[in-house]
């Protein structure tokens, strides 16, 4: 049984009421489920949902945040949350429209509703990289976090040292709302140590996404730590390193289950501890040009026709950084430049969070970009392709991310850049 201090006793025999009761009960049987002995507070200043949608099927989702505005216990911070599911900008049919607003999301604005009366830190904050500058929502070192998005979780632990299990949605706020979270795993020195040893042997700097895909499958929810990748990244954590990472760390959570990784010299905790942080009987897994091309080659396509012509491209998932925004304009031009052509040739999508877009169209990038037809949008791409309609159509994506939830097809950047601005494969 779990050794609860005399407060967190008191929430549970029902010393703030039922309904936190209920929330205490809920958190003790998920860290016993673990072994947890004990928990912990959260004491990072905001806290971020997993849960942003306003999915028609959730209704115990929000008969649980009505129970928790009506027991007066709102999260005890200010929280994000992640993308919206809907953008008018965003290109779709009539049918689509129709099952986006009428069956799927139609709960929406009274989700929305529900969030700002709980404590969201602003009516925009919706992505799933909460942690960038813009966005305001960045954990310091060494905070103890209740988040549940698989992407920002392992950007949390790994590039800015934080600690946060992988919880599944709806614990991210029962942490918030109480202030404590069950002590194991990732929360636990031991629980961040290394079981895998990853040598990087590439003759070229590794795609961020196609190299975090073969971790991720390779090591699962183990913690790897990776040897040769500082070679092509630097020993700093610069915004290059760090958008590096916010892409190859969402590959290697959603390819597998990883909620932590350590590259040598790079990140806080590798850079303090070194090789302590490896466990004795760490596994080995060598990666080199021959792997990557592997495991990109044994992708599934799922498209009906393989030899489709793609009618949509999304990039941005997890969701892209001022940087990145701007790199990629400039990439455009140049593909569009070299192949003739003033717009893109595949309606394509670049998705950020609100408070990034907001920052990009101070600068005249945003102008540029708009000039190539690409569309910007805060959109969650995920569940623009959670539509059935949607699921159907040939969908590009350089997002591993992306490609593993749904039906996109995914392409490196370079391919990626080749298609929407000359065609073909």
């Amino acid at each position: 049984m779990m050794k609860l201090t005399e407060e967190q006793q008191a929430i549970l025999d029902g010393a703030q009421g039922e309904t936190l009761a209920k929330v205490m009960k809920t958190l003790v049987m998920f860290g016993e489920a673990f072994g947890a002995e004990k928990m912990v507070p959260v004491t990072s200043e905001y806290n971020h949902l997993v849960t942003s949608f306003g999915l028609k099927l959730l209704g115990p989702v929000y008969e649980l945040m009505d129970q928790l505005l009506e027991a007066g216990a709102p999260s005890k911070q200010k929280f994000s949350v992640d993308p919206r599911p809907l953008d008018s900008n965003v290109p779709a049919n009539f049918l689509q429209k129709v099952i986006f607003n009428h069956f799927m999301y139609s709960k929406q604005d009274f989700y929305e509703d529900q969030l700002q009366k709980l404590g969201l830190m602003d009516k925009d904050a919706f992505t799933c990289t909460c942690y960038m500058d813009e966005v305001g929502n960045k954990p310091k070192k060494g905070e103890v976090l209740s988040w549940a998005e698989s992407s920002a979780v392992v950007y949390a632990n790994s590039v800015l040292g934080a600690r946060c299990n992988r919880n599944s949605g709806i614990m991210d706020i029962m942490g918030s709302v109480v202030g404590f979270v069950p002590y194991f795993g990732l929360l636990t020195d031991e629980g961040r140590k290394a079981s895998w040893i990853v040598e990087i042997k590439t003759t070229k700097k590794p795609e961020a996404q196609l190299l975090g895909s073969a971790i991720g499958m390779k090591v699962m929810e183990d913690v790897p730590y990776v040897k040769g990748l500082d070679k092509w990244l630097g020993t700093e954590l610069d915004d290059a390193a760090c958008t590096y990472l916010k892409d190859f760390g969402a590959a290697t959570a959603s390819n597998g289950a990883v909620g932590l990784y350590h590259i040598e010299n790079l990140t806080p905790e590798a850079k303090e501890s070194g090789e302590t942080l490896i466990k004795e009987d760490a596994k080995v897994y060598v990666i080199d040009d021959a792997e990557l091309e592997h495991v990109k080659n044994n992708y599934p396509v799922i498209w009906k026709d393989k030899d489709a012509t793609p009618k949509l491209c999304f990039m941005g998932c997890p969701h892209m950084s001022l940087q990145q925004l701007k790199d990629w304009t400039e990439r455009v031009e140049a593909g569009l430049k070299e192949a003739g052509n003033s717009k893109v040739v595949i309606p394509t999508v670049f998705t950020a969070s609100p408070a990034v877009l907001k920052e990009f169209e101070k600068t005249d990038y945003a102008a540029r970009l708009k000039a190539t037809g690409v569309i910007t949008s805060y959109i969650c791409p995920l569940m623009y392709m959670n539509n059935p309609l949607s699921a159907k159509m040939p969908v590009i994506t350089s997002s591993n991310k992306l490609r593993t939830y749904t039906s996109a097809r995914y392409y490196t950047d370079e391919e990626i850049l080749v298609q929407i601005t000359k065609g073909g494969r």
